[in-house]
């Protein structure tokens, strides 16, 4: 029979262990093993049943043995120096409170997905994982964010093969009471709620819950109440589900909602208002057009808002590939705001102008979800070096005029949370070596010579250590294998041939990342009868375990799993190679530190980041992959393989994964399978040994999402909430009327004539020119630009690469013609093809770089050849 109604029925826990609910509803436990081994004591067997999860336990630990644990004197010592712990962790000054500099009061960070811990499923992959990093390494350094995103009622999907190797997808429901989430709760105890207006006179009303993470809370908006009609109680349904009206609403619902409830959480709780917000990639833009509207009804206009909010934004773009970028179609964006919808005295001309592809390769009738997040925020990143110099290509047309290296959109590259990811083996050989608090730290903070005792660690530990995880990862398969081939039709008797699945012994290579086709999840299948030699060598032998989800529309995704499953189910290598269904996080924290090997071969340069390959690296596993993302930035040989590229523009997909493959092949048979079985003199392979050692103490300090953070405090919220303080509501109208004056002059700007004090074409190393511009600044004045020189060596074509710009400064006043001279010097600080021209920028205090207005005058052509402005 079928319950009509479910409730969540919770324990009464005796007095002395009240404090076991408050170390429950703090999700620190995810990543504090102290903390998770006191839980592990209250039942071995119901808290392994949980799945770690510290509120699935106690609402299953019986009356009986909660009444023993109150009487367990041990028990208690051990739970009050747990939760004083998390008091002095939760209050104590942290790095952030160290700082001398006017940090933020509070930074609002949003994001689609937050992958904080299995308990709390509300992430589909790589996005997820490094926003709930965020908000973790945040907590630990002490930084005060406010995390921002949607809970959703099936979370993305669970993962399972049918009997021919196809993915099919499941969605249980989730229901918050559950989970490790409180619901926010106003003074007179009703729930707290935001609403959106809709079409037609509707709203769409979504409860407010609360999830601590650490020191950090994370509000998360849920549409499944009863106030809302049956669609919009489905708007936070699932993860990336839904058509194009149904990620609108998500994303509305995410950016507006979330300002809304925002400004709730701080009423109620007293939370220092943020003054920075932080766009995690575009699916939160809507976020600048609430704090437009917010600032609107404070008397300013548009324009003058719209600087305000720019002032205090961070933008984060994650995808090298404009495929995924969420874009709508203009009518359905604009039927949704306005009179009559959300945001009503809001004109929806500036709203759609904020979204618009206008600009040369853009489609006019699409609004660019992260074409807003741009155009909405002061500060921009990528998340890696070389994503960020592809952001700049990718976005170049927000900036005509400017080279892509002038793009105002920097890069922060992204780290990973070590104490989530690194096993406690690895932990606990650390502690051993230097403490547990300092290693504690190392991990949490970096930017620590720690790391440097790793040189001190013999290598038997080390080599052991490796064996050790190794043979976890091997059980740990043996059962997900087995569950899966259950699932999938197969009978007790049919799975005895599980028991010799993988060798703790035998070089492991771990590849697990979600499937679009540019992760190419197939590439080592490639040549299957080489890499069968592989896989079977008779001295040299190769295992390897794989897992992924591709998305549920993505057919090509699942046909590309189901040719390696059906590979991995050959029976002569199904012992060698595996793969593992409902890829998530539990899985992957024992997937990283078993591996020997982490493969990553993407096409390059569309893996944005790549973090999988740095959570590997910190359990001491060495990276073999492409170039991309933050391996392209920081590999050496010390730490692992570069497989060659052939991306040249002439070579076709199918030719270029031939010889990126053969080139896979090649590297495993030559260089990384003899170094893992070759033995030194005391019969540990001291060579890989040496490899694991410098993996550990050189990338380990830079991989931390502990170093991301400082980043971002330093590099972008520091200066984006001096920015908004500068930005009153006078700075705001003051800078809007200024840009609109400068566009509506820019016309008029020209450069007039260029001369240097050069009489040849050839100069010596060292010699310093002089520069004499005449310019014409129409309307505006020697305030309003800057005239700039920009020199460097120039390509076959006289472009100029790696340009430096000078500014020239004027020379008295205008002459008769109301044209204006300015000079300055020209150094010649390179040899072979030189080249310099000038340019003209607008300028004021409150741009964040010169190229922000996006407007530029250069000479024209016949002025630039009768300047001479090529010098070889």
């Amino acid at each position: 029979m079928k319950a009509i109604r479910r409730f969540t029925v919770r324990p009464v826990l005796p007095e002395p262990l009240r404090p076991l609910s408050d170390l429950a509803r703090n999700l620190r436990w995810s990543w504090h093993a102290g903390t998770r081994d006191l839980f592990r004591r209250v039942d071995p067997g119901r808290w392994a049943a949980s799945g770690g999860d510290p509120v699935r336990l106690l609402g299953s630990v019986t009356p009986g043995r909660l009444e023993e644990l109150a009487g367990d004197r041990d028990f208690l010592d051990r739970l009050d120096t747990v939760a004083g712990d998390l008091r002095e962790y939760m209050t104590g000054d942290r790095w952030y409170q160290a700082q001398t500099d006017r940090l933020p009061a509070a930074v609002a960070y949003f994001s689609p997905e937050f992958g904080i811990t299995a308990a709390l499923p509300q992430y589909s992959g790589g996005l997820g994982i490094l926003a709930g990093d965020h908000l973790k390494a945040a907590s630990d350094l002490g930084a005060p964010l406010i995390g921002v995103g949607l809970l959703y009622r099936h979370g993305y999907f669970r993962q399972s093969l049918s009997r021919d190797g196809w993915q099919q997808e499941h969605y249980p429901v989730l229901d918050p009471n559950e989970l490790p989430v409180v619901p926010l709760e106003e003074p007179h105890g009703t729930l707290s709620q935001v609403a959106l207006a809709l079409p037609g006179g509707r709203s769409l009303r979504a409860r407010v819950w609360l999830a601590q993470v650490g020191r950090i809370p994370l509000l998360l908006l849920d549409s499944d109440v009863e106030e809302n009609d049956l669609g919009e109680r489905g708007v936070t349904d699932r993860l990336y589900g839904g058509g194009s009206e149904h990620r609108l609403l998500q994303e509305m619902l995410l950016g507006i909602g979330g300002v809304r409830a925002v400004r709730t959480y701080c009423r109620l709780t007293g939370h220092p208002e943020p003054e920075v917000f932080h766009t995690n990639e575009g699916h939160a833009g809507f976020l600048g057009l609430e704090r437009i509207a917010e600032l609107r009804s404070q008397d300013l206009d548009f324009d003058s808002a719209l600087e305000a909010v720019r002032a205090g934004t961070v933008f984060t773009t994650h995808t090298p590939v404009p495929a995924g970028i969420d874009r709508f179609d203009r009518e359905l964006v604009a039927r949704h705001f306005g009179p009559g919808a959300e945001l009503p005295h809001m004109d929806v001309e500036h709203i759609l102008r904020l979204g618009m592809e206008t600009y040369p390769g853009g489609e006019p009738n699409l609004f660019n979800m992260a074409v807003m997040g741009l155009r909405l925020a002061q500060r921009a990143n990528g998340v890696s070096l070389l994503h960020g110099q592809v952001s700049r290509e990718m976005f170049a047309g927000l900036w005509p005029g400017f080279d892509p290296e002038e793009v105002p959109i920097t890069s922060v590259t992204n780290g990973v949370h070590a104490p989530t990811w690194v096993a406690p083996e690895v932990f606990r050989l650390g502690a051993r070596q230097i403490g547990a608090q300092r290693t504690e730290e190392a991990l949490s903070v970096g930017d620590s010579d720690r790391w440097d005792s790793v040189a001190d660690i013999p290598d038997q530990d080390i080599w052991e250590l490796r064996r050790s995880l190794r043979k976890l990862l091997v059980t740990e398969v043996r059962e997900r294998l087995r569950a899966s081939w259950r699932q999938r039709g197969a009978g007790t008797a049919e799975l005895g041939w599980i028991d010799s699945v993988l060798d703790p012994d035998v070089l492991t290579i771990g590849f697990a990342r979600r499937v679009p086709s540019y992760k190419r999840l197939t590439l080592m299948l490639r040549d299957k009868d080489r890499l069968m030699d592989l896989l079977l060598h008779p001295e040299r032998p190769v295992q390897i375990v794989v897992a992924g989800k591709a998305h549920p529309a993505d057919d090509s995704g699942k046909r590309l799993i189901q040719e390696l499953v059906r590979f991995a189910d050959d029976p002569r290598v199904r012992h060698r190679i595996v793969f593992l269904p409902d890829y998530g996080m539990a899985m992957a924290q024992k997937l990283y530190p078993g591996c020997d090997i982490w493969l990553n071969n993407p096409l390059r340069p569309l893996e944005a980041c790549g973090t999988s390959g740095m959570k590997a690296a910190l359990n001491g596993c060495l990276n073999l992959s492409v170039l991309d993302g933050w391996w392209d930035e920081w590999f050496q040989p010390d730490f692992g393989w570069a497989i060659p590229t052939a991306d040249g523009a002439g070579t076709d997909p199918d030719r270029r994964d031939a010889i990126e493959a053969a080139a896979l092949y090649d590297l495993l048979e030559q260089r990384v399978t003899p170094r893992f079985y070759e033995r030194g003199e005391g019969g540990l392979p001291d060579r890989w040994i040496e490899m694991v050692r410098r993996t550990l103490s050189l990338l380990g300090p830079k991989v931390l999402a502990g170093r991301m953070v400082r980043e971002y405090v330093e590099r972008l919220y520091a200066p984006a909430a001096l920015a908004h303080r500068a930005m009153d509501p006078d700075a705001a109208r003051s800078l809007a009327e200024w840009k609109a004056r400068v566009r509506a002059a820019w016309p008029g700007v020209t450069v007039d004539h260029v001369e240097t004090s050069a009489t040849t074409d050839t100069a010596e190393l060292g010699t310093t020119l002089g520069l004499r511009v005449r310019v014409g600044l129409g309307d505006l004045g020697p305030d309003d630009v800057e005239v700039q020189a920009v020199s460097g060596r120039v390509d076959e074509e006289d472009r100029i690469t790696g340009g430096t710009a000078v500014p020239l400064k004027p020379a008295g006043a205008p002459d008769h013609e109301g044209r204006w001279v300015y000079e300055g010097p020209l150094a010649l600080d390179r040899t072979g093809p030189f080249g310099y021209t000038v340019r003209i920028l607008p300028s004021h205090p409150a741009l964040a770089s010169g190229a922000e207005p996006g407007l530029v005058t250069v000479p024209s052509e016949d002025l630039a050849e009768a300047a001479g402005l090529l010098m070889r």
